[in-house]
């Protein structure tokens, strides 16, 4: 028989749980876009999500392609300038929640989507940081998604294209950032929290079906787990039904079919 839900489908739902309904949400395309529209579309009606391109209060009932796709813009509150969403939203301290992915990320949550091997000759170029770097720097805290495999989650970043912990400890704070940073990493496996002391993700609950091996395998770090290691509650069916939907106006959307 069919598993009910994907691994995929549990990231997002899980994700989707952590944001609250006062939240103003820094979006990022992909399994953030997904998380945080789910979240609208059921326990939280009345959150702010916030593009990098400039739209405020944007209800998207497909999930966009990119930041600049116009389903953002027809279903936004409004939309102000590039200039004037990272000055006076963002680096002006409006935006509780940043939700991003990652190409690396290393155990203090710092991020690259910049190169992979050496940045003068490396080995991959990825996209680059676009606003990332300033979102993790100045929303209140950030959110981060994204799925487990050794390539991706590495003992250190190959390149620091978003700040997270640092080298762990007080590091970010003893370089004048003044918000929280990586509070909470969701994979396709785990639920993650920072040591409130070391700043190194700890495992506070594996998905059902999932051990603990199975997380170990796909990190490139030596995993730490809580001592009240749980599991994470399975999706409802509204949270099933609301996120497949979603998916299955997107695709249609995308691939030219009618609705």
């Amino acid at each position: 028989m069919d598993a009910p839900f994907t691994p995929d489908e549990m990231m997002t739902i899980a994700a989707s749980r952590a944001l609250g309904n006062d939240d103003i949400c820094f979006v990022g395309i992909g399994a953030p876009s997904a998380a945080c529209n789910v979240a609208r579309l059921t326990h939280a009606p009345d959150i702010t999500l916030i593009y990098e391109s400039g739209t405020i209060g944007t209800a998207p009932d497909i999930l966009p392609l990119s930041i600049g796709d116009g389903e953002l813009c027809d279903t936004a509150v409004t939309t102000v300038s590039v200039p004037e969403m990272f000055r006076y939203w963002l680096q002006g301290g409006r935006v509780s929640v940043g939700f991003l992915g990652a190409a690396q990320l290393d155990k203090f949550g710092n991020i690259n989507t910049t190169v992979i091997g050496d940045y003068n000759s490396p080995t991959i170029r990825l996209p680059g940081g676009g606003g990332a770097p300033e979102i993790a720097s100045s929303c209140g805290e950030i959110f981060i998604t994204m799925k487990q495999t050794l390539r991706g989650m590495v003992e250190a970043v190959d390149f620091f294209t978003s700040f997270g912990h640092g080298l762990g400890g007080s590091d970010r704070a003893d370089l004048g950032i003044s918000t929280k940073g990586p509070t909470l990493l969701i994979t396709d496996l785990a639920v993650w929290r920072p040591d409130p002391t070391t700043k190194e993700f700890v495992v506070q609950s594996l998905h059902p079906g999932v051990t603990q091996d199975m997380v170990q395998a796909t990190c490139g770090w030596v995993v730490r787990f809580a001592d009240d290691l749980s599991v994470t509650e399975v999706p409802t069916a509204l949270e099933l039904k609301t996120l497949r939907d979603l998916k299955a106006r997107t695709e249609a959307a995308h691939s030219g079919e009618a609705a």
